[in-house]
This record gives C-alpha cells, sequence and structure tokens, in this order.
C-alpha cells in the first residue's frame, strides 16, 4: 500500500494488484473499503489493477472538509492518481456507486479516459433508481421462494420501500447471485468496511442528471455495462436502457449473477470484462 496527495492535502492510499497494462479501479458502498472487490476473481491476471482508497476510506486520510465526500468533489483525486501513476491515458473501472465518480471522471478528463468499465453501476446519476417492483423481480427472477432468506428479505424490501429502516442483513442475500458461504463472507465485512458519513454526502449534489445523460451521448470513450441477471439495483433492463445514453456502449449481463458478480462466476466475469478492455 503506497499514498499519495491529493488536491486539498489529503493523503491517499491506493495498492496495485498484478501485473500488465494498468486499469484504474473505483470501489463503490458508496465510499466503502476498497479491499471488498479483492483481485476482482481474478482479472488481476490480465490487468495491473490500480485500486484507490477514496478518501475516507481503508487506509486513505479523513479530509477536514467533510464537504469533499460529494461524487464531483473526487473527480480531483481521481485524476491526481493518475498522474500520480505517471499514465497519459488509463483504462477505467468502477463498481455500483464507484461508476458515478468513473464516468463523471471520464466526462471531465476524455482525453485521459481509454476504455471504461462500469460493473454493476449506480445510476443515480442518470436520474436512475431501482424501484420495489424491480427488487420484487430480481427474486422471482432466481426462484428464490424456497430459500430460507426469502420472507425475511422481501419484508425488508417492503420497509425499505415504506420509508422505515430496513435491516441490511436482511437485505444482503439480494445481492448476491447465490446467497452461499463466499457470500456471507463478503458480506460480514461490510460493516467494518463502510463510513456511513461519507456515504451519505457522496450523491449529495454536484450535477446534474439531466446534464450528465446530455454529456455522455458525447463522450468517444468505449463504454461496457456488466449488469448481473439477478442484480435489482441496477436491473438488466435498467443497465441496457444506461447504454443507451451513451454514443459507444454495450451491455453484458452475466447469468445467475448478482451485484458482485466476480463472486458468483469469476471465470464469467473476468473473460468478460477482459475482452471489452482488450478489445
Amino acid at each position: 500500500m503506497t499514498t499519495f496527495t491529493g488536491p486539498d492535502g489529503t493523503r491517499l492510499a491506493h495498492r496495485t494488484i498484478g501485473d500488465g497494462e494498468p486499469l484504474l479501479v473505483i470501489a463503490g458502498g458508496a465510499m466503502r473499503d476498497s479491499a471488498y472487490l479483492g483481485d476482482l476473481g481474478g482479472l488481476s491476471a490480465h490487468r495491473a489493477l490500480h485500486v484507490l482508497d477514496l478518501r475516507g476510506t481503508g487506509r486513505s486520510e479523513r479530509p477536514a472538509d467533510p464537504a469533499t465526500y460529494r461524487v464531483d468533489r473526487q473527480v480531483a483525486d481521481v485524476e491526481a492518481f493518475r498522474a500520480h501513476l505517471g499514465l497519459e491515458r488509463v483504462d477505467v473501472l468502477g463498481h455500483s456507486a464507484g461508476c458515478s465518480l468513473a464516468t463523471l471522471y471520464a466526462l471531465r478528463h476524455p482525453d485521459r479516459t481509454g476504455r471504461l468499465a462500469l460493473i454493476t453501476p449506480s445510476l443515480r446519476i442518470f436520474g436512475s433508481t431501482a424501484t420495489e417492483e424491480h427488487y420484487r423481480a430480481a427474486v422471482a427472477a432466481r426462484g428464490g421462494t424456497g430459500e430460507a432468506w426469502h420472507p425475511a428479505a422481501l419484508a425488508a424490501v417492503r420497509t425499505a420501500f415504506a420509508g422505515g429502516a430496513a435491516d441490511p442483513d436482511d437485505l444482503a442475500p439480494l445481492f448476491h447471485g447465490d446467497w452461499n458461504a463466499t457470500a456471507r463472507a463478503h458480506e460480514a465485512t461490510r460493516a467494518d468496511q463502510s463510513h456511513p458519513e461519507a456515504a451519505a454526502a457522496y450523491h449529495g449534489g454536484g450535477y446534474d442528471p439531466a446534464s450528465v445523460r446530455a454529456a455522455v451521448a458525447e463522450l468517444p470513450a468505449s463504454v461496457l455495462l456488466l449488469a448481473g441477471e439477478y442484480d435489482p439495483d441496477p436491473c438488466p433492463a435498467s443497465a441496457r436502457a444506461a447504454a443507451d445514453l451513451f454514443r459507444r456502449a454495450r451491455t453484458a449481463v452475466q447469468p445467475a449473477a448478482g451485484h458482485y458478480p466476480w463472486l458468483d462466476d469469476p471465470a464469467a466475469f473476468t473473460r468478460t470484462v477482459a475482452d471489452f478492455l482488450a478489445s
């Protein structure tokens, strides 16, 4: 783990996994310790993953000004990271909420951005959010009616969309293609890796969805939006609709996968992403 200084003096940590052509990696959460990404299911065998701990997460410092957690404010951190790595142009991968930052970075620095891989992306910067129907459809798609977690998960969905405080543990199985030991171990790290204050600020403004939609239509970068078949947020249909906004984008739907597709089928995930980055 090494560090560099962000534009406002905040010390930011990063690590490199693997060898080969560089890939700049931005975690989601929002604002979760990037350790949850691991090596993205073995993607490090194809690319050198340069993984950034966003400010206030992992081993990066917490900034003096909490307003700098806002997603548009962190674009400058990503640009400083690129410069620190000494790269003129770099492919960028974002996961979930990290896709918002990756997209805003590409829009602000199109000359510095190669390919853009958006993995189960948050669509909030485009003005799109998941609905209760998306969650229910995701459960139905995986035939979950006989699974032990199913009743509590659906009850938590009802509570969340009614404005109540749903238990994250009850919702967790909905974001995995298979609620197995790997998924449970992954979810067990969430609380310790989370930064609620930063997460609350992350999508707190600084962008206009209509302007973002118009801007990505002119973005020259090749873009991949990868969705999981069973992921409720984004569901595959929403990912396809978002891809249609871009000038040069394609959608891939990983079968039987949730929000963390590199856990559900590492080989399928790495093949899809590596093939896109090499195209």
